[in-house]
């Protein structure tokens, strides 16, 4: 059937039980608390009524807004507390009864950031899912697997509600929680003494036991197991590429989606340098005792010492065999249907922190990152032909976002890695070209450009997506209609594995180098790859061969290890003058 209700539908009978049959009743103090936790802009408001479903671990009763039944927090995973902090996740033992989901379990731990407060309890491997509360006898809606961005040490499922794409587009939406910073991504010898957590992937083994969960539950939910699409933007995007390219989440879904992803990863040897590091800071200086060490440390401890750490995906184990970026290159990946994109100015939303720098600082930047190279940026750049009176900021960014500085999220690395993943699967590609969109943050420098930035696509998809304001409501009616174009964009490759939309312009695989370009008011419309490349002087940093990270002065900068909107501590500004 096509998008929407059925006419002749009805409320999906999930395990025989509904609101009106309820072995366990709702109490008033309940309903009142979902309740007071409000809604986002776009979203219906929730009403006090339950579902219930029977899952493998228990039966849970949930809520709905009307149009939209949702089951919020249910745990997927044992809390890894205890003995299992860093082990990889166990089952969840059964519950009795009927467990209720009418909120959002707990974050897992994190520093306080603009994705949300800082939090410390491990009993946070939660999953929630979102689906019509009209869904036709016998039918089966394909699910939307979404994993949040942050870094890989913040952020969390709660910040993607599905209603929309579960109302607009008929499907089953799903976001789970996963372990984060030191607690997800930690490579230490003796940490753990199962196989598949010797490399530190926690977060990752999390995500594929959160599909795992998926596969023997939401038939219950009306989802259909055999058509799972994951989707992930940033780091969550990150994700996507590290579960195509992991031999244990073979099969657990059949399309994906990158926004704003890329293949980074780092080897075991890496990873070790900079758990000791960490552990170091934690107290833990004895690299031989690090691990046992770190165990008897309370959570507390280690999250505030991880201020500076930034983890990656860590290759070499059973979870993954080769690098990232190698695996896409060999083929040993699941070679599914992708759709991947980007943001026409990425890196915007990272370089705020130089819009004091003057013309010599800007070179003096570029210098230290480029060497031999910095003439050659510079002229490709001019700081004179941007926009007054943020020259440096504009300047950085294009550069950044064009060579995919930020672990190759960005520009000329998307393209050359859409055209690998275009050579053998489907894979369709977008540039996300509202240059106006709501910035993540309301409190930038006087009149600065947020451009087409980093996350922004977030909340055209999303509307729950909040940097601590509602970014959807303040999409115009142009962008809400960019809103509509890219929901069913979204909907229909998680149908069929194609954005294909009747009324909407015909969006072309890859593999003959066009893409979509994503514009406000009904002006989105395909582009040739080549002016995609031009537009990134993609000529330019495809000729050096190597990543733009690569390309830096050997020793001139460290790798990046924070970003932020408000900082860029992975420059050595020191050196910029």
């Amino acid at each position: 059937m096509g998008v929407g209700r059925p006419a002749g539908g009805h409320r999906l009978a999930r395990a025989g039980l509904l609101a009106g049959g309820l072995a366990v009743a709702v109490s008033a103090t309940m309903v009142a608390a979902v309740t007071a936790q409000g809604r986002a802009p776009g979203l219906p408001a929730v009403q006090a009524q339950s579902l219930t479903v029977t899952t493998a671990d228990g039966a849970v009763f949930g809520r709905t807004t009307g149009p939209v039944d949702q089951w919020l927090g249910i745990p997927y995973a044992a809390p890894p507390t205890g003995k299992l902090r860093w082990e990889p996740p166990q089952p969840v033992t059964p519950w009795p009864g009927t467990r209720g989901a009418l909120a959002y379990g707990n974050r897992c731990p994190q520093l306080a950031d603009t994705n949300g407060p800082a939090t410390r309890t491990m009993n946070c491997l939660n999953i929630n899912v979102y689906a019509p509360a009209v869904i036709a006898a016998g039918q089966k809606l394909p699910v939307l697997f979404m994993i949040f961005g942050g870094r890989l040490v913040n952020g969390a499922a709660d910040q993607y509600d599905g209603s929309l794409l579960a109302q607009d587009e008929h499907l089953v939406v799903v976001s789970a929680n996963y372990r984060l910073g030191p607690f997800g991504f930690l490579a230490l010898p003796h940490l753990t003494g199962a196989s598949d957590g010797a490399d530190g992937n926690f977060g990752l083994l999390d995500q594929e036991a959160a599909l795992r969960w998926v596969h023997r539950n939401i038939g219950a939910f009306g989802g259909d197991a055999g058509r799972v699409t994951i989707a992930g933007e940033s780091s969550g995007g990150w994700s996507v590429c590290a579960l195509l390219a992991s031999p244990p989440a073979r099969g657990l879904f059949r399309q994906a989606i990158m926004e704003s992803g890329s293949c980074a990863s780092q080897s075991r040897a890496t990873a070790q340098a900079n758990a000791l590091v960490l552990a170091a800071k934690a107290g833990c200086a004895v690299p031989a005792a690090a691990a046992a060490c770190l165990r008897r440390k309370p959570a507390a401890a280690i999250l505030a010492a991880s201020a500076n750490y930034q983890p990656e995906f860590t290759s070499g184990g059973p979870e993954l065999p080769l690098a990232l970026a190698q695996a896409v290159t060999s083929g040993n990946y699941a070679r599914v249907p992708i759709l991947m994109g980007t943001n026409r100015d990425e890196a915007r939303i990272f370089t705020t922190s130089l819009t004091s720098y003057t013309r010599q600082q800007y070179a003096s930047l570029i210098g230290s990152l480029y060497g031999s190279r910095a003439p050659a940026v510079l002229k490709l750049y001019p700081w004179g032909s941007f926009p007054r009176p943020y020259q440096t900021a504009y300047a950085a960014a294009a550069v950044f976002t064009d060579s995919g500085f930020i672990t190759g999220i960005g520009g000329c690395p998307e393209q050359n890695l859409a055209r690998q993943f275009a050579g053998r699967a489907p894979a369709y590609f977008y540039q996300f070209d509202d240059r106006h969109a709501p910035p993540l943050s309301n409190s930038g420098p006087p009149g600065y450009q947020w451009g087409a930035g980093h996350a922004m696509e977030l909340a055209y998809l999303w509307p729950s997506f909040t940097n601590g304001f509602s970014l959807y409501a303040e999409l115009t009616r142009a962008q809400l209609r960019l809103s509509r174009q890219m929901t069913a964009y979204w909907g229909a490759f998680a149908r069929t594995g194609a954005p294909e939309v009747p009324g909407q312009p015909a969006w072309p695989p890859y593999r003959g180098q066009r893409l979509m370009s994503l514009r406000p008011g009904g002006h989105s419309q395909v582009i040739g790859g080549n002016v995609f490349a031009a537009e990134h002087h993609c000529g330019f940093w495809d000729g050096t061969g190597q990543a733009a990270a690569a390309v830096a002065q050997p020793g001139a900068a460290p790798r990046p290890v924070t970003w932020t909107p408000d900082r860029l501590s992975w420059i050595t500004l020191g050196k910029s003058g």
